[in-house]
């Protein structure tokens, strides 16, 4: 093989592994179907959230997750046909747009993701978009500690006026 082909095929193997380095976790996705528009579309929703979503050969994406050292069959079976790849800062949100868009456009099938070293399939990426948010759980942890601090004003109140009604 052409040494210049090996080189340009070991730099998108290190430019995956460095995206993937920095990505908490990388989405497997088949588009086939999809039209210019629809992906289009699909991509200015990952960009706003720190998301880009790329195409590249399987082998190199496996060779990329070797050097990671993350060795999956399962992992290998989804390396099959023609895959896209979306690199996400946050892991929850990226999978909330994914699954999200996959919904309203069949075209997209999530297949599974890349997440903390360890594959996961299309199932469980499914349930961790459907986990609320971190400013979703400050919310209701902010409610859940509101009414026990509340009884305990009331607790306090009450005391502090027992003297008086007793003098």
């Amino acid at each position: 093989m052409n040494k210049t082909i090996l080189k340009e095929k070991e730099a998108l193997v290190n430019e995956i592994e460095t995206l993937a380095k920095k990505s908490a976790s990388i989405l497997i996705v088949g588009y086939q179907k999809m039209t210019v528009a629809e992906l289009s579309t699909l991509r200015r929703n990952l960009r706003k959230n720190n998301a880009r979503f790329g195409v590249y050969k399987n082998t190199l994406v496996r060779r990329a997750t070797d050097k990671l050292g993350i060795k999956d069959n399962a992992l290998n079976q989804t390396l099959q046909g023609a895959n896209g790849f979306i690199f996400t800062a946050d892991a929850l949100e990226g999978s909330k747009i994914v699954v999200k868009f996959s919904k309203a456009n069949e075209k997209l099938v999530v297949k599974g993701a890349i997440q903390d070293g360890k594959f996961i399939d299309a199932a469980q990426v499914k349930v961790l978009a459907s986990l609320p948010g971190r400013p979703q759980l400050l919310s209701m942890l902010a409610s859940a500690l509101q009414g026990p601090i509340r009884k305990l004003a009331v607790a306090v109140k009450a005391v502090a006026d027992k003297p008086k009604a007793a003098a």
